[in-house]
Order: C-alpha cells, then structure tokens, then sequence
C-alpha cells in the first residue's frame, strides 16, 4: 500500500538519500480496512515504513486475508469466480479518499483433477451397471453383483466427499451427477429383485392373464425385439397340447382293446353265462375308466403348471428387456441434459 503526504519532501543532493525507513509509529498511516475480513489480520508485523523525497510512503505489510466471498458454483469444477474486496476507512469519508487498484488476481482451478478422480470412476461403473443386464436375469448373481456395485460406489462417494465443495449458494451440478448415477444404480437393483422374483415363483403365481399375455408376448415383444422367441414359445405350446391329446388318446384307445379282459380269472369264465361275464367286464372297465381319468387329470395338472411356469418366464425376460432398453435410454437422456446444461453456464460465465 502507498500513499502521498503533502508537504514532506527534500533535496536528495543535500540529504544524500531518496528513500529512508521509519518507525510506523512516527508516521501518519491510513485506517484503511477491508470489509469482507472475516478474522484478524495473522500475518507477520513489520515495523518500518519507506519515505521517498517526494513525500511518497511504502507500507509492505503483508495481509492474510480470510473472507467472505458470494460462489456460484453451478458448474463445479468448471466455474469462474469473481471475489470483490471493499477497502473503507472508519475515520475518513469517501469524498477526500482515493483509492485506485493496482491489478486483478486471477486464480484458476484445475478441472482436470476432479474429472479423473470423480466423473471418470462414476462414468466407468455406472457403464458396468449398465452392461450387468447382459446377465441372465433368473440368476442370483445379477442382483448380488449390483448390490456390491451400489456399496462400492456409496464408499467412493464418502471417500472423495472432501473433494466436493461444501458452501456455495446453487446446488453444483456434479452432486446432481453423483446423485443421479446412484439412483440409477438403485432403481436397477429394483429392476433385477422384481424380475428374479417373477422368475422363481412363477411355479407359485396364478396363470397369466389373457390381456396381459396379449399386450406383453405380442405387442412388447415387438418393441424389445424378441418377436420370434414368444412366437416359437406360443406355436410350441400349442403343439404340444395337440400332441398330447394325440398320445392320451392313442393310449386310451389301445388300453380299452388290448388290456380289457387281462384281469378277468380264467376260473369264472369256465361255465359262467354270458351276463355275468359281462357284467364282470364292465366292472373292470369302470375301474380302468376311473384310473385313465385320474392320471389324464394329473397329467393335465403337470402340463398346465409347465405352460404356466413357461409364460411367466417369457413375460420376466421380455419385461426385463423392455426396462434394460427404458433404462439405457434414460441414462442417455439424463447425462445429455446435464452436459448441456453445464456448456451452457460454462459459456455464459466465460463470457461474462
């Protein structure tokens, strides 16, 4: 800081100096404070002023300033600052006060740092959360990979929580990054437990609905490109229905005129009538009528819990290909905004 006295000058050929020290307690030093202070002043303390012949006085004390500073810090790590320092005097007014600046401090942030130790890593795993839909979904290793996936990336979040800032008055868009890519993570771990439980207790669950096997295996089907897989799995269930009452009534048939008289002893056929053999051979038809209906309802029970079983687990993969599909989608969506969003304010405070 420098200022002028009037009226303290002389000859440096008679006094053969142009520039002497002094105490700063034998001179006249200005009151001049700084408004955004937020503490004292703990820099070191020098004891001497410089006088030149002209009456100019040098004061280089230093200043450890700690202040308050208004931070947009919008598009963290990629903003501009502007901090203003308001220099006034208690005794003196504005009027007969000069003050004039001597430059402006520039200080930029290395962006880099934080875009190799926080964007990268985030980018990378939410891509490897993005890519664990390739697994199959009816394994358990899907959901227990995402689960260790989400508690990875909580514990790198915490880690490098000391990289973020802490004050500002916006909300930075990196932690809306952060925040996002988490409940990505999230929502997938919810995606993958709702269709491994289709897939599991599809045995447990009451057919499928006409409609909804209507709107799922044909209409959305189309749109997860798996068109050809619920048609094969529809014309085989149909087949194989028709198959089956080929063979049941092959069997039958075959049973009712080859194996009707086997169980019929020799000894009542030697000299019994006509009625009573007859009557004894429709006993025994009754009986293997009733034995034939018992196992063609527990054949038709098994197969009707396996068409069952294959509906519903061509409604899960179907499902899960649709929100895999969704859920790339979003990401795309959401990141391109927020790439926009920070071009934006980065240009507009580049500018301003």
């Amino acid at each position: 800081m420098r200022w002028q006295i009037e009226g303290l000058s002389w000859d440096p050929a008679e006094c053969g100096t142009k520039k002497i020290s002094l105490p700063r307690e034998k001179i006249w030093i200005p009151d001049i404070v700084i408004n955004e202070f937020m503490d004292e002043n703990r820099a070191p303390e020098t004891y001497y002023v410089y006088v030149t012949n002209t009456g100019l006085v040098l004061d280089g004390r230093p200043f450890h300033v700690i202040s308050s500073c208004r931070l947009d810090i919008y598009t963290f790590p990629f903003d501009f600052q502007n901090c203003t320092y308001t220099f006034n005097s208690y005794k003196h007014s504005r009027e007969p006060t000069l003050f004039q600046h001597s430059k402006f401090v520039n200080s930029n942030l290395c962006a880099t740092l934080y875009v190799v130790n926080l964007l990268i890593p985030s980018s990378f795993l939410l891509s490897v959360d993005l890519f664990s839909f390739l697994l199959p979904p009816q394994s358990v290793d899907r959901a227990s990979f995402k689960m260790t996936l989400i508690l990875g990336y909580t514990v790198f979040l915490l880690l490098m929580n000391d990289l973020l800032p802490v004050t500002g008055n916006n909300l930075p868009l990196i932690n809306v990054f952060f925040s996002l890519c988490l409940a990505l993570m999230v929502a997938s771990l919810l995606e993958t437990i709702l269709i491994t439980n289709i897939l599991y207790g599809s045995r447990d669950l009451p057919p499928l609905p006409k409609w909804l096997r209507i709107l799922v295996l044909k209409y959305l089907a189309r749109l997860a490109c798996m068109k050809k897989s619920c048609d094969k799995h529809l014309e085989g269930k149909t087949l194989f229905g028709s198959q089956y009452i080929f063979v049941f009534h092959t069997f039958y048939k075959n049973t009712m005129t080859d194996n009707a008289m086997t169980d019929i002893p020799n000894k009542e056929l030697v000299g019994a009538s006509p009625v009573r053999v007859w009557e004894h051979c429709l006993d025994e038809m009754k009986k293997m009528s009733t034995d034939l209906l018992a196992i063609r309802h527990q054949v038709e029970e098994h197969f009707s819990n396996e068409n069952r079983t294959d509906d519903w687990f061509m409604f899960g993969q179907v499902v899960d290909r649709v929100l895999f599909i969704m859920y790339s989608l979003f990401i795309v969506v959401s990141l391109s905004t927020i790439m926009v969003l920070w071009l934006y304010s980065y240009s507009l405070d580049k500018r301003s």
